[in-house]
């Protein structure tokens, strides 16, 4: 049996929890621009380089580039992290180059700085500046007290339904607690419709319930990491959604926005999406879908967290970065100035604004498609707001995540269940770690 650390044995601290692997994982060559302290602010004029997958992103660094004379943001499109993406960020970092900005997912932070790729930005005085930031979004670019990315976008998620077949021809309410959906859930199964429709291989999920349960499973203390994947708010969860998967009142041939759901939807046979608030969009392409769709909050626990977050972006100042100054100026700009969010919605369609006290213009008007409904405001703001502000990614969660999906798909055929699941992830998550440099322990 493995011994198990208890929390008490390990000492509060997180850089090394980041250091810890670093020998292992680093590219070669990386860092030697920003081997010093700091690097100043030039006296003159410089260009600050971008990469991100994000459409149209140069629109947005031209409001910029207009605004003053002293910086110019070029932007480079490259395609989306998983997609090779992240592979051209750390091939030009361990090769001793690349931009000076790139556009890194929230989970894969920790990641990117343990192999060396990020700057510390609480090096250039970004700490000073958490406040200009929502909480729920500086709070996924922190661990411990180093800040390893300026937060782009966020997720808060709610719940996407079809008001005009679930309220007007089932005469169902959309759910607001977890017991809630399962009523509901199984009331639209004996109608011969789906409530919602998951791709069972899909780890994010998962991840989404456990953080707005109130689970924490990737702790930094000490020179580690504790992992704790089986405490009751996961249980909980797992329980849950073991008991949905037994008794079949959800879908789970397909998962939303695909082609399938797209059709189901339009003919009003699968009639929500509980997913992150950048859903919207997507939503809104459901055919015959326009004044029909509502948006609502989350199903919550009675002590737990209003929602949880699925999905979002970073930027992150490379390692290589000749102007981390002004990057960081531009990028403070973009992600907390109106001017800079704005150009976002428009131009990029980015997901949930990453300003404390702006959503951005065109989400304070009412929404044609969802029913008339203010929804940004009414919904989506108290899920911004209600979240889990004490979880953390760990420095391997493609992985995590790839390691959870799997497990789901077998927990929707009834082969291993989900609160066996997450124990035997925790097991397996904790020898990767340790594979790769880290010291981890198992929470007990």
């Amino acid at each position: 049996m493995r011994q198990r650390l208890s929390r008490r044995s390990a000492l509060v601290g997180t850089g090394a929890a980041l250091a810890a692997g670093l020998a292992a994982c680093a590219p070669p060559n990386n860092g030697t621009v920003n081997a010093e302290p700091t690097i100043p602010a030039a006296d003159g004029k410089v260009t600050v380089t971008y990469w991100a997958w994000l459409k149209d992103l140069q629109k947005v660094a031209d409001v910029f580039n207009a605004s003053q004379d002293r910086i110019t943001v070029e932007a480079t499109w490259i395609p989306g992290g998983n997609s090779g993406g992240y592979a051209k960020i750390l091939s030009a970092v361990a090769a001793g180059g690349g931009p000076d900005i790139a556009q890194v997912e929230l989970r894969q932070i920790p990641e990117f700085a343990l192999a060396g790729a990020l700057v510390d930005l609480t090096r250039y005085g970004f700490g000073d500046q958490e406040s200009l930031f929502d909480p729920g979004a500086i709070s996924q670019v922190k661990v411990g007290d180093s800040f390893w990315g300026v937060p782009q976008d966020t997720g808060p998620v709610a719940t996407f339904y079809n008001r005009e077949v679930l309220e007007g021809e089932l005469g169902l309410t959309v759910p607001a607690t977890w017991d809630d959906f399962r009523e509901v859930a199984g009331s639209v199964k004996e109608a011969g419709k789906n409530l919602i429709s998951l791709d069972p291989s899909d780890g994010s999920h998962p991840i989404a319930w456990v953080m707005q349960s109130g689970a924490v499973w990737f702790r930094p203390e000490g020179d580690g990491w504790i992992v704790d994947m089986t405490d009751d708010a996961s249980m909980r969860v797992a329980e849950f959604w073991d008991g949905i998967f037994a008794d079949g009142i959800v879908g789970t041939g397909y998962g939303s926005y695909t082609t399938p759901w797209y059709a189901a939807a339009g003919d009003g046979n699968v009639l929500a999406s509980i997913s992150g608030s950048w859903s919207d969009a997507l939503n809104a392409t459901v055919p015959g879908g326009e004044g029909k769709w509502a948006v609502a909050p989350m199903p919550t626990w009675p002590d737990g967290y209003a929602s949880g977050g699925h999905g979002g972006s970073s930027a992150a100042i490379l390692s290589n970065a000749k102007h981390p100054a002004e990057a960081l100026e531009f990028l403070t700009w973009m992600c907390t100035d109106p001017a800079g969010i704005d150009a976002m919605i428009q131009y990029s369609g980015i997901g949930w604004s990453p300003a404390a006290d702006y959503i951005g213009e065109s989400r304070m008007q009412p929404s044609e498609f969802f029913s008339g409904q203010n929804y940004n405001e009414e919904v989506i703001v108290p899920m911004a707001a209600g979240q889990n502000l004490d979880w953390t990614w760990a420095p391997l969660m493609q992985r995590a995540q790839a390691i959870i999906g799997d497990g789901m798909t077998r927990a929707v055929s009834g082969e291993v269940p989900l609160a066996d699941m997450f124990a035997d992830a925790q097991t397996e998550i904790v020898d990767i770690m340790r594979t790769i440099g880290l010291n981890a322990e198992e929470a007990r």
